[in-house]
């Protein structure tokens, strides 16, 4: 499925859209924080309260069992009964005009979108992400799917996340087709990133490490410095915006 542009530029519609995404889908506060955190109260009981009808309506409607393209990773229809909503977190994006003129640090490039997401977990893995947005005014859950983007993210908090999350930050560069996770070193202080799956089809990464391996968390083998992702991200702006025109 085509990576899907950032709402400011495409027309947006105000109905409830559940969107099945496979692959996708100042200073830094915390971003990848606890769900109960004030700071995204609202959006998080707004992506309990929908998942809990979501659960409801497919346990009700899907009597023939589980659709081939289901957006999030489970086996069964009836696994949904233990889905939850786990950890979430703010969307970052730098803008292409940005990227383009290398305007500075790409830390300093980043800034919200007002999109949150949100773990979708069953028994203690995830199987997919809730994209929570503000329609008229009102929160609302507008997609559910990215189980590969879940799982990424989780092997990339796991090798470079502190306890609260507070020192990475969920940058989606959407002209580059390019998901990064920022993080910012607990011994240096210093700015990196991890290219997550996107990053690394779009711009052609190479996975170096296992994340899920304990050895990950000490390790910056896949960190990249910002002045390593700017001419390959400058190439894939250039390219897809050449290519929309």
């Amino acid at each position: 499925m085509p990576f899907t542009l950032h709402p400011s530029l495409q027309a947006k519609p105000t109905l409830l859209r559940v969107l099945i995404c496979a692959s996708l889908s100042l200073g830094s506060p915390p971003l990848l924080a606890q769900a109960s955190s004030a700071a995204m109260s609202g959006p998080a009981m707004q992506a309990s309260a929908d998942l809990a009808q979501f659960v409801q309506h497919n346990l009700q409607t899907r009597i023939g069992g589980l659709p081939q393209e289901f957006p999030l990773d489970i086996a069964d229809i009836q696994d949904l009964k233990d889905a939850k909503i786990g950890y979430g977190f703010q969307v970052y994006t730098i803008y292409p005009g940005d990227i383009l003129a290398g305007r500075g640090e790409l830390r300093s490039m980043a800034k919200p979108t007002g999109i949150w997401r949100f773990s979708i977990t069953l028994n203690g893995r995830s199987i997919g992400l809730a994209t929570v947005e503000q329609v008229a005014g009102k929160w609302e859950t507008v997609a559910y799917g990215a189980a590969v983007l879940a799982k990424d993210l989780d092997a990339s908090l796991f090798a470079y996340a502190n306890n609260d999350r507070s020192n990475v930050r969920f940058i989606r560069i959407y002209q580059a087709q390019s998901d990064f996770l920022e993080v910012v070193s607990a011994t240096d202080a210093k700015t990196r990133f991890a290219p997550l799956y996107s990053a690394r089809q779009s711009l052609l990464f190479k996975q170096k490490a296992d994340r899920n391996s304990t050895d990950a968390r000490t390790s910056s083998e896949e960190l990249l410095e910002s002045h390593e992702l700017l001419a390959p991200l400058r190439a894939a702006v250039s390219k897809n915006m050449d290519a929309s025109r």
